[in-house]
């Protein structure tokens, strides 16, 4: 949540929330690739709900923002596909600049971004994050 917040804080001067910038940063990085996703692909990456990415989507692309283009699917005529601007693309370049820096601050005390401590910490990290969870329950205590 320190994360999300001091993230939030960082792109707020470049008119992003926290959400935004999660979508936009992916659509870019997506689009570096050469790919036009669909709103669903990019709810998959994100980890955001298909309807929010939907409601972000529309609201970039609304004339005031006007950072997103969303185009119908020519393969699938009910799904959306979704592109960066080029204004859209030089705010998220901006607010990647942003982020990083943050991200520079955060990983300092583990020698940086680069370091055989942050590279450990982060291999540690996924693995506890792939770790399935088994919620125990009272009803699990009393059957033992």
């Amino acid at each position: 949540m320190k994360w999300r917040v001091a993230v939030g804080r960082a792109v707020a001067p470049l008119g992003l929330t926290h959400a935004q910038y999660a979508l936009m940063a992916s659509l870019y990085g997506m689009g570096r690739s050469g790919l036009r996703p669909r709103q669903r692909q990019l709810a998959d990456t994100t980890g955001l709900e298909p309807l929010y990415v939907s409601k972000l989507a529309r609201a970039l692309e609304a004339e005031a923002a006007g950072l997103v283009t969303r185009t119908r699917d020519p393969n699938d005529p009910r799904a959306m596909q979704l592109t960066l601007t080029e204004q859209g693309r030089d705010v998220t370049r901006r607010a990647i600049k942003v982020v990083q820096g943050l991200l520079d601050q955060l990983l300092e005390p583990l020698g940086g971004q680069d370091s055989p401590r942050t590279r450990q910490f982060t291999h540690e990290l996924a693995t506890l994050l792939d770790t399935p969870l088994d919620p125990h329950t009272e009803n699990d205590e009393e059957q033992s």
